[in-house]
């Protein structure tokens, strides 16, 4: 959640660890070009780079030392924007939110949670009873479509304070992407080559050959790390969800967003 001081990385999984491994090199003056020593992705995964504010810092203390962090402080978080502190929402921190199609979304979610449970010796979750509850609005975080439009309202309102990403828009435009979000985080690029360096340190296929990222597991949930990059495509749910299916979560996002301005292609 913290950028400078607060970061909101975006709901369940979609695009989130690709984010968290490019915001920090973003940040990291001397990744950006040729210093490959420099590159704490070799070293570390990305979820190490960007600590999560409920299971790492706040789960243990409620009121966590972070002066020993150095800056510029990174870190992540799923809480729904109503839930922020108001130190959080009412301070010099950005913001930064990743979303994608719900549909994808859910996949991304459910793939996520199955590998989780199988990891830990459970039954994985059939996709039907997974797909009810997401229908439902039934997560720990909140309803989906309600924590996306907490922070895509939010962001319009105060655009310095939160940059909305979509998954998609990522995708398509990588390298406009790319520069929209270093300019916001007050690091904007200043020749191509850094962009296409970036692009390349925070690549799907570099990330998931790495040896830091192919072995070991999180301390905080045990789970193995080479789960956390999948496809990275987008319209995976095609592979996955039926048409009645589709048009049931379809209709929902289109009466839960209807008159927002926010949208995605089906």
């Amino acid at each position: 959640m913290m950028l400078f001081r607060s970061l909101q990385m975006g709901r369940l999984l979609t695009g989130t660890t690709w984010l968290k491994a490019i915001i920090p090199t973003i940040m990291n003056p001397m990744g950006r070009m040729n210093d490959d020593s420099n590159d704490p992705l070799l070293k570390r995964h990305p979820n190490e780079l960007m600590p999560s504010l409920e299971v790492q810092l706040f789960k243990e203390n409620p009121n966590p030392d972070l002066s020993y962090v150095p800056s510029p402080r990174l870190f992540r978080t799923h809480v729904p924007y109503p839930m922020l502190p108001e130190s959080v929402k009412n301070s010099a921190c950005k913001i930064v939110y990743i979303t994608g199609d719900p549909k994808d979304m859910f996949v991304s979610l459910w793939h996520f949670l199955n590998s989780l449970l199988t990891t830990q010796g459970n039954d994985p979750r059939p996709m039907d009873e997974a797909f009810d509850s997401f229908c439902r609005g039934v997560h720990v975080f909140g309803p989906f479509h309600d924590h996306v439009l907490s922070y895509w309202k939010e962001s319009i309102k105060r655009p310095e304070k939160i940059l909305f990403l979509r998954y998609e828009d990522m995708k398509k435009d990588p390298k406009g992407q790319l520069r929209r979000l270093a300019c916001f985080l007050g690091r904007p690029f200043e020749k191509e080559e850094e962009v296409d360096k970036v692009l390349w340190i925070c690549s799907l296929d570099r990330l998931k050959s790495l040896e830091v990222n192919q072995h070991g597991a999180e301390p905080w949930l045990g789970f193995e790390y080479k789960f956390y990059f999948r496809r990275g495509s987008v319209g995976d749910w095609k592979k996955n969800m039926s048409n009645e299916m589709k048009e049931k979560l379809d209709h929902i996002t289109a009466m839960e967003f209807e008159g927002s301005g926010l949208g995605f292609g089906h």
